[in-house]
């Protein structure tokens, strides 16, 4: 028997023993075994093969149709915790191995996004069980304080419920709640909120069961001013603590009160109308009655416990349960261990390990403007967040406000009628997709997403109005009918918005599939991002650096997708170096650019070339929204905006037998577009901003290079006689004299909107191949050889980055300059510099594609890799 054999029989007896334990039916067993061998053939699996057995039992039992119950569930009811117990294996190398395991199988999509929103509500349950210990302490009395528990006879077998028996009661009261709203189970703020009400109910319920005020902390704030006398009796009235909790533990209150209402009270109405609980169901109390809290809390435990099984969630009560730090896979806090007992790195390390999927990380090239702030906890971090947004629309409504009525009526073309019905379809486009995505409450989704869609709407019309202003500040009394009527520009503002407010309730919010929802191409959705930014100043920092991250996706990868519009584009302007976009003062220069011998690289930083900064003294960018739509959008977008050349044409600058039709710029007060005669000899003034003015000119130029106009009368209107000096202040000249004045640097940049996406994508991969090259100790003559390859790739094998990522493209030019220069890196070093980068993912490097649209994966061992299809031609 060879040594393969030999490893593969010893896994089979592991995993005949691994599903005897697990009393696993033969489908599941058989189909999981399969997988197993096939991946093990083709893939070296390191670690544990016992966690790898695991893993392929979850996605079989995941995959497999149920053998016993009745109604819908997932799954043939084999309990992940049990897997994870048999296997073991803690849940966050569960969750690390499964994420290998889904890229390997090549599993569907649907699996995948299950899988994601599984550890997303472990991370959320794990970010809110934090909060829960502390909590709880400051309510009730710690179980230390706990008087020892009576002996009783056979007759008085019901004992009053002690404090520990309340935490972990009140601990699956929330957790149940939770799971049975799927699209708040995710959702941090929501989620919190549900946990106070939760708070709510059981201190309601402490308070008014006269036999268990000893349950309570007498120092909790939030209790009737009286409670501490002897003889205290609870009010006829109804108890709500909402207010107090969240002003003592950083909840909003008009949040958690909407949650209460809409969301809680129902469902604790039904646990009571079922007698889950037992009590009084008009007032949902007496639960906490000696006589009652056994049966609720039995009745309640087994009713998660189905649940659990039929969805295949994770059971929560993992965090309370005994070893629970190492069934987690991190230390952390219990209820009788204080955390100010506690290890402060062991703590630290306890708090950031499962938030990781929360927290927004600064990308690179926002770490000049935003640095990492790396104490506040996630949950704190969208509180805030929230806070600011609803600070932001206090006072606002639905609807746009007076003066931007004023503001769109006092177009040549009131679009407000339009931009009124595009909300309305867009809201039954977002309300559809919510109704139907199966889920088993509907009603309480649809609310929800009605909920974030009016927040949503509110934010865009504020936004709407101060990007109207900015613009007017760039533009003078310039008509803005163009602009308000881009429909792909409203379609974009109003998804972003959607998706700063989803994101302030569920980070890491829902991009990109919030623009696969509206259908949105993500070459024309990124347009909107800075100029929302620089029109609202009021936006948390991590609302920002999220839209940053945003950004990034789209010019890493989404805009380079085979469907996107930015290879229509293409089609017609030829992809601009780095040179022809990046203005001058931000490329490095060097003795051997000068000569030619080398082209200019981005320099590591510059003035506010990031055009999201969001430093105060900063001047605001002169990029309107005029520059940014003036490609004529391409695919359904066909009609043409504005009158600036099209990406690829050649503007006049100087005496021409013909000049294109051209904005007016602010400082004249009327608009006079004519056709100029073949042969008239004109000049061309250019503002600050880059707009510029064709004039037909007659006149004489006199031996000091200054000019005495004509009057030159041009369809009935006449322009007046000037003088050079009266343009010489704010505007630059294009002299048509044999000595024209000097251009400046950057006048030669090639301008658009194609021009400003390549200008973000230099300077993104630039950031990015410099922080590489430090990690990687690599020399700057090395570095600008490497950016020479990258950019050569980009502008000259522009259909490389088709349906890939950029920074497959950086790490390869690294790898390739290294090896042709004899200082040798390894891909598996670069991978691993890379991985410390906060963009990085495994998907880039897991998941590649060779030749024609096949995907590749790469793994440890080459020689084992999933093969590509090798007849496949590359594009």
């Amino acid at each position: 028997m060879s040594d393969e054999e030999d490893v593969m029989q010893k896994a089979r007896t592991r995993f005949d023993d691994l599903c005897r334990a697990l009393n696993m039916d033969e489908e599941a067993s058989t189909e999981a075994w399969k997988s197993y061998e096939s991946m093990s053939r083709n893939f070296t699996l390191e670690g544990n093969e016992l966690h790898w057995l695991g893993c392929a039992l979850y996605v079989a039992c995941r995959s497999s149709v149920p053998t016993v119950g009745k109604g819908t569930a997932e799954g043939n009811y084999v309990s992940l915790t049990r897997i994870l117990r048999c296997s073991e294996m803690s849940l966050i190398e569960f969750f690390s191995k499964l994420r290998k395991w889904q890229d390997m199988t090549n599993l569907p999509q649907d699996f995948r996004q299950s899988t994601d929103r599984l550890e997303r509500n472990f991370t959320v349950s794990a970010v809110i069980f934090k909060k829960y210990v502390p909590i709880f302490k400051s309510i009730f009395k710690a179980p230390s304080e706990e008087p020892p528990r009576v002996h009783r006879s056979r007759k008085q077998r019901r004992h009053p419920c002690t404090v520990s028996e309340v935490f972990n009661f009140c601990w699956v009261l929330f957790v149940h709640a939770k799971g049975n709203f799927p699209m708040i189970s995710d959702d941090l703020v929501n989620s919190y909120h549900l946990l106070l009400c939760a708070f709510d109910l059981v201190l309601t319920n402490a308070l008014m069961c006269n036999a268990r005020k000893d349950l309570l902390n007498p120092d909790f704030k939030g209790l009737p001013e009286d409670f501490n006398n002897k003889d205290y009796r609870p009010s006829a009235g109804h108890f709500c603590f909402i207010q107090q909790l969240c002003e003592l533990h950083d909840g909003l209150v008009l949040e958690a009160k909407g949650v209460k209402e809409h969301f809680w009270k129902p469902f604790i109405r039904k646990l009571f109308h079922k007698r889950i609980l037992r009590g009084k169901e008009d007032s949902l109390t007496g639960f906490l009655d000696p006589m009652n809290f056994g049966d609720s809390f039995l009745s309640l435990s087994r009713l998660y416990e189905e649940h659990v099984l039929a969805t295949g969630s994770l059971d929560e009560r993992i965090f309370t349960g005994e070893g629970a730090n190492e069934n987690i896979g991190t230390p952390g806090p219990c209820l009788c261990e204080g955390m100010e007992n506690q290890d402060s790195t062991t703590y630290r390390l306890s708090t950031n390990i499962p938030a990781l999927a929360l927290k927004v990380s600064t990308p690179l090239t926002g770490r000049r403007y935003i640095q990492e702030v790396r104490l506040s906890s996630p949950l704190s971090s969208a509180m805030k967040s929230l806070g600011r947004l609803h600070t932001l629309l206090s006072g606002t409504k639905h609807g746009p406000s007076a003066k931007l009525t004023e503001t769109l009526r006092g177009c040549a073309r009131d679009p407000s009628s339009v931009i009124s019905q595009r909300l309305k379809e867009m809201f039954d486009i977002y309300s559809q997709h919510y109704e139907d995505s199966g889920a088993d409450s509907k009603v309480m989704e649809k609310e929800l997403a009605v909920k974030y869609f009016h927040l949503a709407e509110a934010l865009y019309y504020r936004i709407l109005e101060s990007i109207i202003e900015r613009e007017k500040m760039i533009l003078g009394d310039t008509d803005l009918s163009c602009i308000l009527e881009q429909d792909i520009f409203h379609r974009s503002l109003l998804a972003c918005c959607l998706e700063i407010v989803t994101f302030s309730y569920r980070p890491p919010g829902d991009f990109p599939n919030v623009i696969n929802i509206f259908q949105l191409p993500a070459y024309h959705f990124y347009k909107v991002i800075e100029v929302l930014v620089r029109s609202e100043q009021g936006l948390f920092r991590e609302v920002v650096k999220h839209l940053n991250q945003v950004e990034e996706q789209v010019l890493e990868s989404l805009a380079w997708t085979s469907d996107s519009p930015l290879w229509q584009s293409l089609h017609s302007a030829k992809v601009p170096s780095c040179q022809e976009v990046m203005p001058p003062q931000y490329l490095e220069q060097n003795e051997e650019t000068n000569t030619g011998s080398i082209p200019l690289t981005p320099v590591k930083s510059g003035p506010d070339l990031r055009t999201n900064s969001i430093v105060k003294g900063v001047s605001p960018s002169p990029t309107s929204l005029q520059d940014r739509y003036s490609s004529p959008p391409t695919g359904g977008f066909r009609r043409r905006l504005f009158v600036d050349p099209v990406e690829g044409e050649t503007s006049v600058n100087s005496t021409s037998s013909s000049a294109p039709q051209t904005s007016i710029p602010k400082t004249a007060q009327a608009s006079i577009v004519t056709a100029i005669p073949a042969g008239q000899t004109v000049f061309t003034v250019t503002t600050n901003n880059g707009q510029t003015m064709t004039i037909p000119l007659q006149g004489i130029a006199n031996e000091s290079g200054s000019i005495t106009l004509i009057p030159v009368q041009m369809g009935g209107a006449t322009l007046q006689s000037l003088s050079a000096q009266t343009l010489t202040g704010t505007l630059a000249i294009q002299s048509p004299v044999t000595r024209p004045a000097a251009k400046p640097a950057s006048s030669s940049l090639r301008k658009g909107s194609l021009s400003l996406f390549f200008r973000k994508v230099y300077h993104m991969a630039s950031v990015r191949l410099r922080d590489l090259c430090a990690k990687l100790d690599i020399s700057s003559e090395l570095r600008r050889r490497i950016w020479t390859c990258f950019e050569y790739s980009v502008v000259h094998c522009t259909n490389m980055i088709k349906d890939r990522h950029m920074d497959q493209l950086l790490m390869c030019a690294v790898y390739v300059m290294a090896k042709v220069t004899k200082e040798d890196r390894s891909f598996q070093n670069i991978m691993k510099c890379y991985r410390s980068q906060p963009q990085a993912s495994s998907d880039v490097y897991r998941s590649v594609l060779i030749s024609g649209r096949s995907q590749a994966s790469i793994t440890s061992d080459p020689n084992k890799q999933s093969s590509a299809a090798d007849s496949s031609q590359d594009p």
